[in-house]
């Protein structure tokens, strides 16, 4: 019985455990990052729509709260947090995004547009958001 303990002991000790992939990579981080990022993108450009803010800062702590049930330490989720070149990337994706939906990022109004459809079929983005 010792022997077979110290044999399983030994292979867990000479088997690296596996490396975690960057939070870019969790898509159940990222996406929802992107959500986020859009209601406020939309809510900061568009007269027409408020933030709901207890909701997203609620939301966010529970992608927090998600990402450490998965191994990654505060450490790790406030660099991805606060990466430049992770403001960049989910700058674009929110882009693309809004240019999917044959709407133009660079237009306010087009960003109300896209903040009234959000709200109007319930999506994520859209339970960030509320119609004045």
């Amino acid at each position: 019985m010792r022997m077979i303990l110290g044999l399983a002991l030994a292979t867990m000790i000479a088997v690296p455990a596996a490396a975690k992939v960057p939070l870019r990579e969790v898509s159940e981080i990222d996406d929802n990052m992107l959500w986020v990022a859009l209601a406020i993108e939309i809510s900061d450009r568009c007269d027409a729509i408020s933030p709901r803010t207890l909701k997203g800062l609620s939301y966010l702590f529970g992608l927090k709260n998600r990402a450490e049930s998965l191994g990654y330490t505060r450490a790790e989720i406030k660099a991805y947090v606060d990466s430049d070149a992770e403001k960049a990337r989910m700058r674009q994706r929110g882009e693309a995004y809004v240019r999917a939906r044959g709407l133009n990022p660079d237009s306010d109004a087009d960003l109300c547009t896209l903040g009234l459809q959000e709200i109007e079929k319930g999506s994520q983005v859209g339970a960030f958001l509320r119609a004045k």
